[in-house]
Parts: structure tokens; sequence; C-alpha cells
């Protein structure tokens, strides 16, 4: 198929897929009339990517995994270097999550000592 089918099928611009080959993400076949050529490997690349890039990868960090599918793998986080990828991604997921749990922590602090102290002027307003 060509550059536009794939678009059209994964559901991205045909710049988005040029941008993909440009990184080695997506091969850069030509067939014998010059056009690009691609395939369900393909299709089944660009969604993945897509969908890692959906839960917060960058477009570096997806290679592991279309290269584990490019393998032949069934599952494109089945790889040694897929599964080191997912790791250290849950890891960053959880310090944030930390991070934001402190932040939390402390706006309701500050909303309490807000509200007792617009109690406590309440109070003592003429």
């Amino acid at each position: 198929m060509r550059i536009g089918e794939l678009a059209d099928r994964v559901g991205v611009s045909t710049r988005t897929l040029r941008h993909y080959e440009s990184l080695g993400l997506l091969p850069g076949r030509r067939g014998s009339n010059g056009y690009r050529v691609y395939d369900d490997a393909d299709v089944r690349a660009v969604r993945e990517i897509r969908m890692l890039v959906g839960l917060g990868f960058a477009l570096e960090e997806t290679r592991p995994f279309v290269d584990c599918l490019r393998a032949g793998h069934e599952r494109a986080g089945s790889c040694p270097d897929s599964l080191a990828v997912l790791r250290r991604k849950i890891a960053e997921v959880d310090e944030s999550v930390d991070r934001l749990r402190r932040v939390r922590a402390e706006l309701g602090d500050q909303l309490v000592e807000a509200t007792h102290a617009r109690c406590e002027f309440s109070l003592f307003s003429p």
C-alpha cells in the first residue's frame, strides 16, 4: 500500500508517517515506481506507536516496541528492551503520582488555613 492508504488506515497524516520514517521507526522501502510502499506490519507498527504516544511515551521510547514487532514477536512489549522501557515508564508515572499527592496535600492544607483565617476574620469584623 502507498503512504496515503496507510495514513487512512491508521488515522494519521502522511506528514506524520514521513516523520516516523525520518526517525527510522518506519522502513523507507520504495516500489519500482519510486513511491513509498507499506504492508500490514507497518500498519501494526504505526498503531503501536500511536497507542504508546497516547500513553505519554516519547517517539524515541517507542523504538524498542517497533523493533520487537519487526523481529516477529506477537506482542510489542514482550522483548527485553521493551520491558525495560515499560519498567522505566512505570517508575516515572509512580514518581509523578507521588509528586501530585504531595501537591494535593499542600493545596488541601492551604485551603484549610485560608478557610480558617477567613472564619476568624468574619468573627472579629464589625
